[in-house]
């Protein structure tokens, strides 16, 4: 194949010969590749050492310990080393975000990627450090904001900053020798890169044995706006395909399309995306075309980084046997809340972000409709004005027994978690959801929205010996008020709710089991694509 440009009638025809290509839905389109090294050789295919461990490259648009806004920088920081421990050669590819503290890490700088686009080459520069042996690539843009939020609540204006990333990441082998056999997106900040790169496998013979997959952390959240910045970089939307004509031009549906796999953060919501009610307005096309190339793989957990034996933000550190120490935790956190400290009245707890997927608003109508019981509420968190607003009147109507901190503080969340009796998670979806599982964890109780993960890691107390919390059915104040009252009357019997804590703490949220699963599905997909089907 050789290198080139030519010219269009009204615009600029970049890198290398137009592709034709046939998606798995049968779809044909027509696209000129937008990226630089179309015409690179990466890793010559007859070279490839079959002894040589999967290589994979996981892309995410946050990850811990470099930046984090959501449960994404929990599982893209902790699920690459648990891979890496199973022995894969996993390395993680950023953005660069001004969030990350450049000298708390020691960046290489690996390469300089130009990025062609209808007005000129945008650059990337790419750093490589290590964290606890996890190689990683930090991606430098000028399309990045020099200050400002990770996520901007505009994800038009966030489109260029993570479609060039995307296009700088797939291009990251070119430049180091390292090809990996697998590609795996996580959500519509990614979602472009198994995109482009079905777009590119009819003319790039190494990317034709090179895997994909797509792992949806949040449905709804689909890049809605970002196809000005698809069509900068020469990416056409997904005309005539299955997908609807609305989503045809968004980096997630595209994804969906495109991807050799998808899955997503529980089986529960592998089952609920699929659902006119969970599925976005994408559930008619998932049902259609991703049958059996779909599943859910329940999210682990850092045991290390969540241990209330260990965990330094405590009064008090504690574990399942000795249970009893976390109530100089509870004394801890009503004396800092301002409440009165006494160990009879249950405390809730809550720390999120404030939107209306959460239900923070739920919670805070259902706790007034029981305001002539004994409780004490604490709530951190931010986001969504008219719900941190609907909080702190609630803090203000009950004095001395609820307080709200509008804040994100990891280590006031932690006391938390180790003060609470209950944890409230009223979501009205949750893909997975991460709080329930440290909850139990720190011996809090949880009492949630029977969706998604919550519904497949919390055991209601009504399946007796084997419970672990609370849950409930429908979204409304009234159902969750009627739970906060199943919650307290049981409260009230300290042996059945210590059996409540310590089934609680029992239960294994290790990635161990999680990534022995993305370890089989990883082998499958590579496999399979090295055979060309």
């Amino acid at each position: 194949m050789t290198c080139g440009s030519a010219a269009a009638a009204d615009n600029r025809v970049f890198a290398c010969s137009s592709i034709r290509y046939i998606t798995p839905s049968g779809l044909s389109l027509q696209y000129v590749p937008g990226y630089v090294n179309d015409c690179d050789p990466f890793d010559q295919v007859t070279s490839e050492k079959l002894s040589r461990p999967d290589r994979i490259l996981f892309i995410a648009a946050e990850a811990t310990p470099f930046v984090k806004v959501g449960g994404l920088g929990d599982v893209a920081g902790s699920l690459p080393r648990a891979l890496r421990d199973l022995g894969f050669d996993l390395r993680l590819a950023l953005p660069l975000h001004p969030q990350i503290e450049r000298d708390r890490y020691r960046l290489e700088r690996l390469a300089r990627i130009e990025i062609p686009s209808r007005h000129g080459e945008i650059p990337a520069e790419v750093f490589y450090t290590e964290v606890d042996a996890l190689p990683v690539y930090l991606v430098a843009s000028p399309l990045i904001p020099a200050e400002g939020p990770v996520y901007s609540t505009d994800s038009g204006r966030d489109g260029p900053k993570f479609v060039h990333f995307c296009l700088a990441a797939l291009a990251i082998a070119g430049h180091t020798g390292w090809q990996p056999d697998l590609i795996h997106a996580n959500d519509w900040h990614t979602a472009v890169a198994p995109y482009v790169q079905l777009l590119r496998r009819e003319s790039d013979p190494v990317l034709a044995r090179t895997a994909s997959l797509l792992t949806v952390h949040n449905l709804p959240y689909q890049g809605e706006g970002a196809g000005a910045a698809l069509a900068e970089f020469g990416i056409p939307p997904a005309t005539g395909s299955p997908l609807p004509w609305w989503a045809q031009d968004r980096p997630l549906a595209l994804g969906l399309l495109a991807a050799d796999h998808v899955n997503t953060v529980s089986p529960g919501y592998a089952v609920e995306m699929q659902t006119e009610a969970f599925g976005a307005g994408l559930d008619g096309f998932l049902r259609q075309h991703r049958a059996g190339r779909l599943n859910g793989i329940l999210n682990g957990l850092d045991l290390a980084a969540w241990d209330p034996a260990t965990d330094a933000a405590l009064t008090v550190n504690y574990n399942r046997d000795n249970l009893k120490e976390k109530a100089a935790n509870k004394a801890a956190l009503q004396r800092e809340a301002g409440l009165k400290v006494d160990p009879e009245i249950p405390l809730f707890g809550i720390v999120s972000r404030m939107d209306e997927q959460k239900g923070i608003d739920l919670a805070v109508e259902g706790l007034r409709l029981v305001r002539d019981r004994a409780w004490q509420a604490v709530i951190l968190g931010t986001g969504n004005r008219e719900i941190e607003a609907a909080a702190i009147s609630l803090a203000e109507q009950n004095p001395g027994r609820a307080r709200v901190w509008i804040d994100f503080n990891d280590a006031l969340g932690r006391r938390i978690y180790a003060g609470a009796d209950v944890f409230l998670i009223p979501s009205r979806y949750e893909p997975c959801g991460l709080t329930q599982m440290i909850a139990m964890r720190y011996g809090a109780v949880p009492l949630a929205s029977a969706v998604g993960g919550l519904k497949d890691t919390v055991r209601d107390y009504s399946e007796g010996g084997d419970s672990t919390g609370f849950l409930f059915r429908n979204p409304s104040p009234f159902e969750f008020a009627d739970a906060i009252l199943r919650v307290i009357e049981v409260f009230g019997d300290r042996r059945r709710w210590r059996g409540l804590q310590l089934r609680g703490m029992k239960q294994d949220f290790s990635w161990d089991g999680p990534a022995k699963l993305y370890r089989d599905l990883y082998r499958g997909l590579i496999a399979r694509r090295k055979e060309g089907s």
